[in-house]
């Protein structure tokens, strides 16, 4: 395989690991489930953002974050403050006290679209600024704790704290954010009307190319020179130090990476599902995002995919099934990952599939390792050459 192909994908492996997820994506759940389910599909997946990004920042990196959801939601408002404009327009809203403004700012009063809102009247804007004010936001906060050293527990429990008064913040300012409800009834993106049946397919297979791109990233990052250096310093940070890289600098750059990826998949939700709000920027759906990525397997950029899928669905067929006791049954399956399989689904298959004969045929064709499974004694010769 081509070395730049190789870096990209992960070698054969990983080639048809992300084949299958492709086939899985984009043929056998669109032909397997109507409408209805494939949109939640949709939904579940643009989760998956945010557990890929935790397998480049907790897995790789080993910083736990528990605070993603700030740019999960960062992303969705952004797009929904889009939305709202452009469903906010003079002709719409002329039975308000001030037309050309969202509803909620009428309803508190206020008389002139904020200046932090201008800037989403355009798409190209918006976009821009999906993925820039997340960046920006988390390189100041990994700036403030990294060049400190502050890491560990410590920096996942200032995420947490970030996460909560972010939230409590865009509730607390009703009159700019929507508050509590978030921003609603959206529904058209250029005039296109995204609640029809034909729109819904679009997105959810624009979703899946950005999750496949987003994967196809990471691999590549993780394929790198900066890779190693990422696991080196999860393992042995201090020798990466004293070797003479800035380990501050690095951490700061994956964590500005992670929080990009996080963004487009709340951006993606917003469109899905057509609303935004602060329920999903604190701090228990970005507990929620790290149990995804565990129960995948957080060294597995594949993996954390199908384990947001597995969990999500699990959420719904116990919640449907079983309402009164779905909550015990969800958390005796995380218990159940993390006593007994401890890396995830891709511990699960690293273990037990390459005993099929079928399976062992291409791991013992292709010496080299897939990027997101990476063996420990590896893990400890990069940082060790690092």
């Amino acid at each position: 395989m081509n070395a730049s192909l190789s870096k990209l994908v992960g070698g054969k492996q990983g080639a048809i690991g992300l084949a299958l997820l492709a086939a899985l994506i984009f043929v056998v759940l669109p032909l397997g489930v109507d409408i209805f389910r494939l949109n939640l599909v949709g939904k579940y997946l643009t989760y998956a953002f945010v557990a890929v990004s935790l397998v480049l920042l907790w897995g790789n990196g080993g910083i736990l974050s528990l605070g993603q959801g700030i740019f999960f939601g960062l992303g969705g408002y952004g797009m929904a403050m889009f939305m709202k404009l452009e469903a906010s327009d003079p002709i719409t809203t002329k039975i308000q006290t001030t037309p050309g403004i969202p509803d909620f700012m009428d309803w508190n009063q206020i008389t002139e679209l904020p200046w932090f809102w201008h800037p989403f009247q355009s798409l190209p804007l918006t976009i821009l600024a999906i993925l820039v004010i997340p960046a920006l936001f988390a390189y100041f906060i990994g700036f403030a704790m990294f060049k400190r050293r502050v890491g560990g527990v410590y920096f996942a429990i200032i995420t947490q704290a970030i996460a909560l008064i972010l939230s409590i913040l865009i509730v607390g300012q009703q009159g700019l954010t929507g508050g509590v409800n978030g921003i609603t009834d959206l529904k058209t993106v250029m005039g296109w009307d995204t609640r029809t049946d034909s729109a819904k397919y679009i997105l959810y297979y624009v979703n899946g190319i950005l999750l496949i791109g987003s994967i196809l990233l990471s691999k590549y990052i993780l394929n790198s020179k900066f890779g190693m250096l990422l696991l080196a310093m999860r393992d042995k940070e201090e020798r990466v130090r004293f070797s003479g890289y800035d380990v501050s600098n690095f951490k700061i750059f994956i964590f500005c990476v992670a929080a990009m990826i996080s963004a487009v998949g709340g951006a993606m939700f917003t469109l899905q599902v057509g609303f935004m709000s602060p329920s999903f920027v604190g701090i228990v759906p970005s507990i929620e995002m790290v149990i995804f990525c565990a129960v995948g397997g957080r060294m597995s950029l594949i993996g954390a995919v199908y384990g947001t899928l597995l969990v999500n669905y699990g959420k719904t067929v116990f919640s449907e099934t079983y309402p009164e006791l779905w909550l015990f049954l969800m958390g005796g399956l995380f218990i159940t990952v993390v006593m007994f399989f401890p890396n995830g689904l891709a511990g699960i298959y690293e273990k037990y599939a390459k005993k099929i004969k079928f399976l062992r045929k291409f791991s013992d064709a292709q010496p080299e390792k897939a990027a997101d499974v990476v063996p420990t004694n590896e893990i400890k010769e990069m940082g060790a050459k690092a």
